[in-house]
């Protein structure tokens, strides 16, 4: 191999992937990170996951005579392509500073090397799940143990402009803010444009004394960068400015875990990212079912509320099917099981507090979830308005927009009281979040 997994160096290979010639074009890529992949004997075959709906994943194995699945499986190798225009919304040198942080606490596969329009990491043996697989409670668990290791041991990483890290800067096309323009123009490689520069500065002032970027600075960004050709357009940006900015006022210094209220958060845990992994391969001290997790580029500080309310959030899957969300019991049985090892890592750490109420912890984070359960449509819906302007890729993101700020909408009027004043019945989405428990009525 080219790149060993130990090697700090994350090397920059200046070539594209094209999906118009998907298959030559990832050999080409794996070929220049796997040199040995070209020795006779050697048969590269790539495998497609269709599990997203914004970027390529491909699975690379050499399949040679006589070795076993399992060292095919180890040596393979992951490649990922952002989707077309998504760096409009993603840093994309901030998510190759997240992976690299990542590997370093073990909490992410091997960063092998970056292209031009995407990235090449170690392969993670196990099984990806599926929306229903997220409300076992095996895996509700393992997924709330490796959450709590995340938000309890990886340090919020400050702005890109200056990081040090182990990658290769002058061989790459980053922007000195670690925006990057990564599109079919020729002129993708020129910088940050006017644009962009305001979206940065405007995003910095939403919250104030937050470590920036964050959850309320990139919901900013995202609005700065939806089209206002018409007066319907520009209504809308004015109308979710004005939410954001509540949001904002009434959500962004409430008190939380982490420093200043901010953890190290995933922000996009939907069953595609979460992987099941084979027996014995666990990391924390769970005998059973262990979880870990993929795909980083929406990683930034945000409230653990916030990451946690998005996870549960995703139980429905993109059908959005609220009648599967989690009840009272099922979240207080995953935060329960959160703060028991989020508080067994913050006291093991030699910063760590010298106590943590367990209890009071546990009941402030299930309230805390609550008030925070309506921003992930808030949030999911204005990214989807963008995906509709810029994706290629063959899903309705105009309806899953509208589905998901409907989501906003819903628990706005529920928290405000305007839908219990107006005697409308209460919407599935929050019926089903007053439920004690599975089978019960409660909220109906």
């Amino acid at each position: 191999m080219a790149f060993e997994a130990g090697d700090r160096h994350v090397p920059f290979l200046p070539l594209r992937y094209d999906p118009s010639s998907s298959e030559s074009s990832a050999l080409n890529l794996v070929l220049a990170l796997c040199a040995d992949w070209q020795l006779p004997g050697s048969n590269v075959e790539f495998i497609r996951f269709t599990d997203g709906i914004t970027n390529t994943l491909l699975k690379a194995v050499n399949r040679r005579a006589g070795v076993s699945q399992d060292t095919i499986d180890r040596e393979a190798v992951l490649l990922r392509a952002y989707g077309h225009g998504t760096d409009l919304i993603i840093d994309r040198q901030r998510e190759a500073q997240n992976h690299e942080l990542l590997m370093r606490h073990g909490l992410a596969p091997a960063l092998l090397a970056r292209f031009e329009n995407g990235m090449l990491y170690r392969f993670i043996r196990g099984e990806v799940t599926r929306p229903e697989d997220l409300r076992r409670k095996d895996i509700s668990m393992a997924i709330a143990r490796r959450l709590a290791q995340w938000h309890a041991t990886v340090p919020c990483i400050p702005q890109a402009n200056g990081t040090k890290t182990g990658l290769d800067k002058s061989s790459t096309d980053d922007t000195p803010n670690g925006d990057s323009h990564r599109g079919n123009d020729s002129h993708e490689h020129n910088g940050l444009d006017e644009t962009t520069t305001i979206q940065q500065e405007a995003s910095k002032s939403i919250a104030e004394g937050k470590p920036e970027p964050n959850i309320w600075s990139v919901m900013q960004k995202w609005i700065l960068a939806l089209p206002a050709d018409t007066d319907t357009q520009r209504e809308r940006i004015s109308v979710l400015q004005a939410e954001l900015e509540g949001l904002v006022a009434e959500l962004s210094h409430r008190p939380g875990l982490g420093k200043n209220g901010f953890v190290f958060s995933h922000n996009d845990l939907l069953s595609g990212n979460v992987i099941v992994l084979p027996t014995g391969v666990g990391v924390t001290d769970a005998p059973n079912t262990e979880v870990t997790f993929i795909d980083y580029e929406y990683a930034v500080p945000s409230p653990a509320a916030f990451d946690i309310a998005n996870h549960f959030a995703e139980w429905g899957g993109f059908d959005c099917d609220m009648s599967v969300l989690p009840t009272v019991t099922q979240r207080r049985n995953f935060i329960d099981e959160y703060i028991r090892v989020y508080a067994k890592l913050r006291l093991s750490l030699p910063q760590g507090p010298d106590a943590f109420d367990t209890e009071l912890e546990k009941a402030k984070l299930l309230q805390e979830v609550d008030l925070f359960r309506g921003v992930p449509g808030f949030y999911w819906g204005i990214w989807a308005l963008i995906q509709a302007t810029i994706s290629d890729i063959d899903f309705d993101y105009a309806s899953y927009a509208e589905t998901r700020l409907s989501e906003y909408w819903a628990w706005k009027a529920e928290v405000n009281g305007e839908r219990a004043a107006s005697g409308t019945k209460i919407p599935l989405r929050e019926r089903r979040w007053a439920q004690e428990d599975e089978n019960d009525n409660h909220g109906g």
